[in-house]
């Protein structure tokens, strides 16, 4: 059987909840695909989350992993294409630390590819009615760390395919006038997108990129 790891993150910023992480816990509890599921929340913690999910991809061996996380200020689900070696925080993680023009990985590429059919993850959603388009960024925060180390790990991983799809706040607990969905059509987005992982070997060949 197919194994998926998916992962959300704790809160941070001093924010009380984190749509991802909660997502995740939902789809956990509902899952019933075609898949054994697996499922993780990780420290908002360079380091330790990059550490954590390196753990869990050595001992678990999945096929597949999706990481998840929040973008505030965003009000779709976004597949992102592109992990680039980089940390460079705006706001310090939760343990306190704020690197500044820093690599994830020393000596690794400048960037990675996504090996999850984002076009398609987000082709699907839209034609379900759920606001998605695929992202060229992930920051340079921990979302997009363990996005790289995720994405480094399947280039010495033969079969493992990996990537990271970004959420907006969820309507219960987004601040005051910040774009979100509802917390059940995020985790739904989160469910689909495996499912299309799964039924997916390649991705669709249509454009999803942006002008500028």
């Amino acid at each position: 059987m197919t194994t998926v790891l998916l992962t959300g993150f704790e809160p941070f910023a001093g924010d009380p909840t984190n749509p991802s992480g909660d997502a995740v816990t939902r789809v956990a509890a509902e899952w019933d695909g075609p898949a054994e599921l697996l499922t993780a929340i990780l420290p908002v913690e360079f380091d330790r989350a990059a550490k954590l999910v390196g753990e869990l991809v050595r001992q678990a061996a999945p096929d597949i992993v999706i990481a998840t996380g929040l973008a505030g200020g965003r009000g779709a689900i976004t597949p992102e294409r592109i992990a680039i070696n980089l940390r460079d925080a705006r706001i310090p993680d939760n343990a306190g630390s704020q690197p500044v023009d820093a690599p994830c990985v020393p000596g690794a590429p400048l960037a990675y590819a996504s090996s999850l059919p984002v076009t398609a993850i987000a082709h699907e959603l839209a034609a379900r009615g759920i606001p998605a388009h695929v992202s060229l960024s992930a920051g340079s925060f921990v979302c997009n760390d363990v996005f790289f180390a995720i994405a480094h790990l399947s280039t010495t991983t033969p079969g493992l395919r990996a990537g990271f799809i970004h959420v907006p706040w969820d309507t219960e607990n987004a601040p005051a006038g910040v774009a979100s969905l509802p917390h059940a059509t995020i985790a739904n987005a989160i469910d689909s997108a495996i499912r299309t992982t799964l039924a997916r070997t390649r991705d669709l060949e249509i454009p999803s990129g942006h002008v500028h």
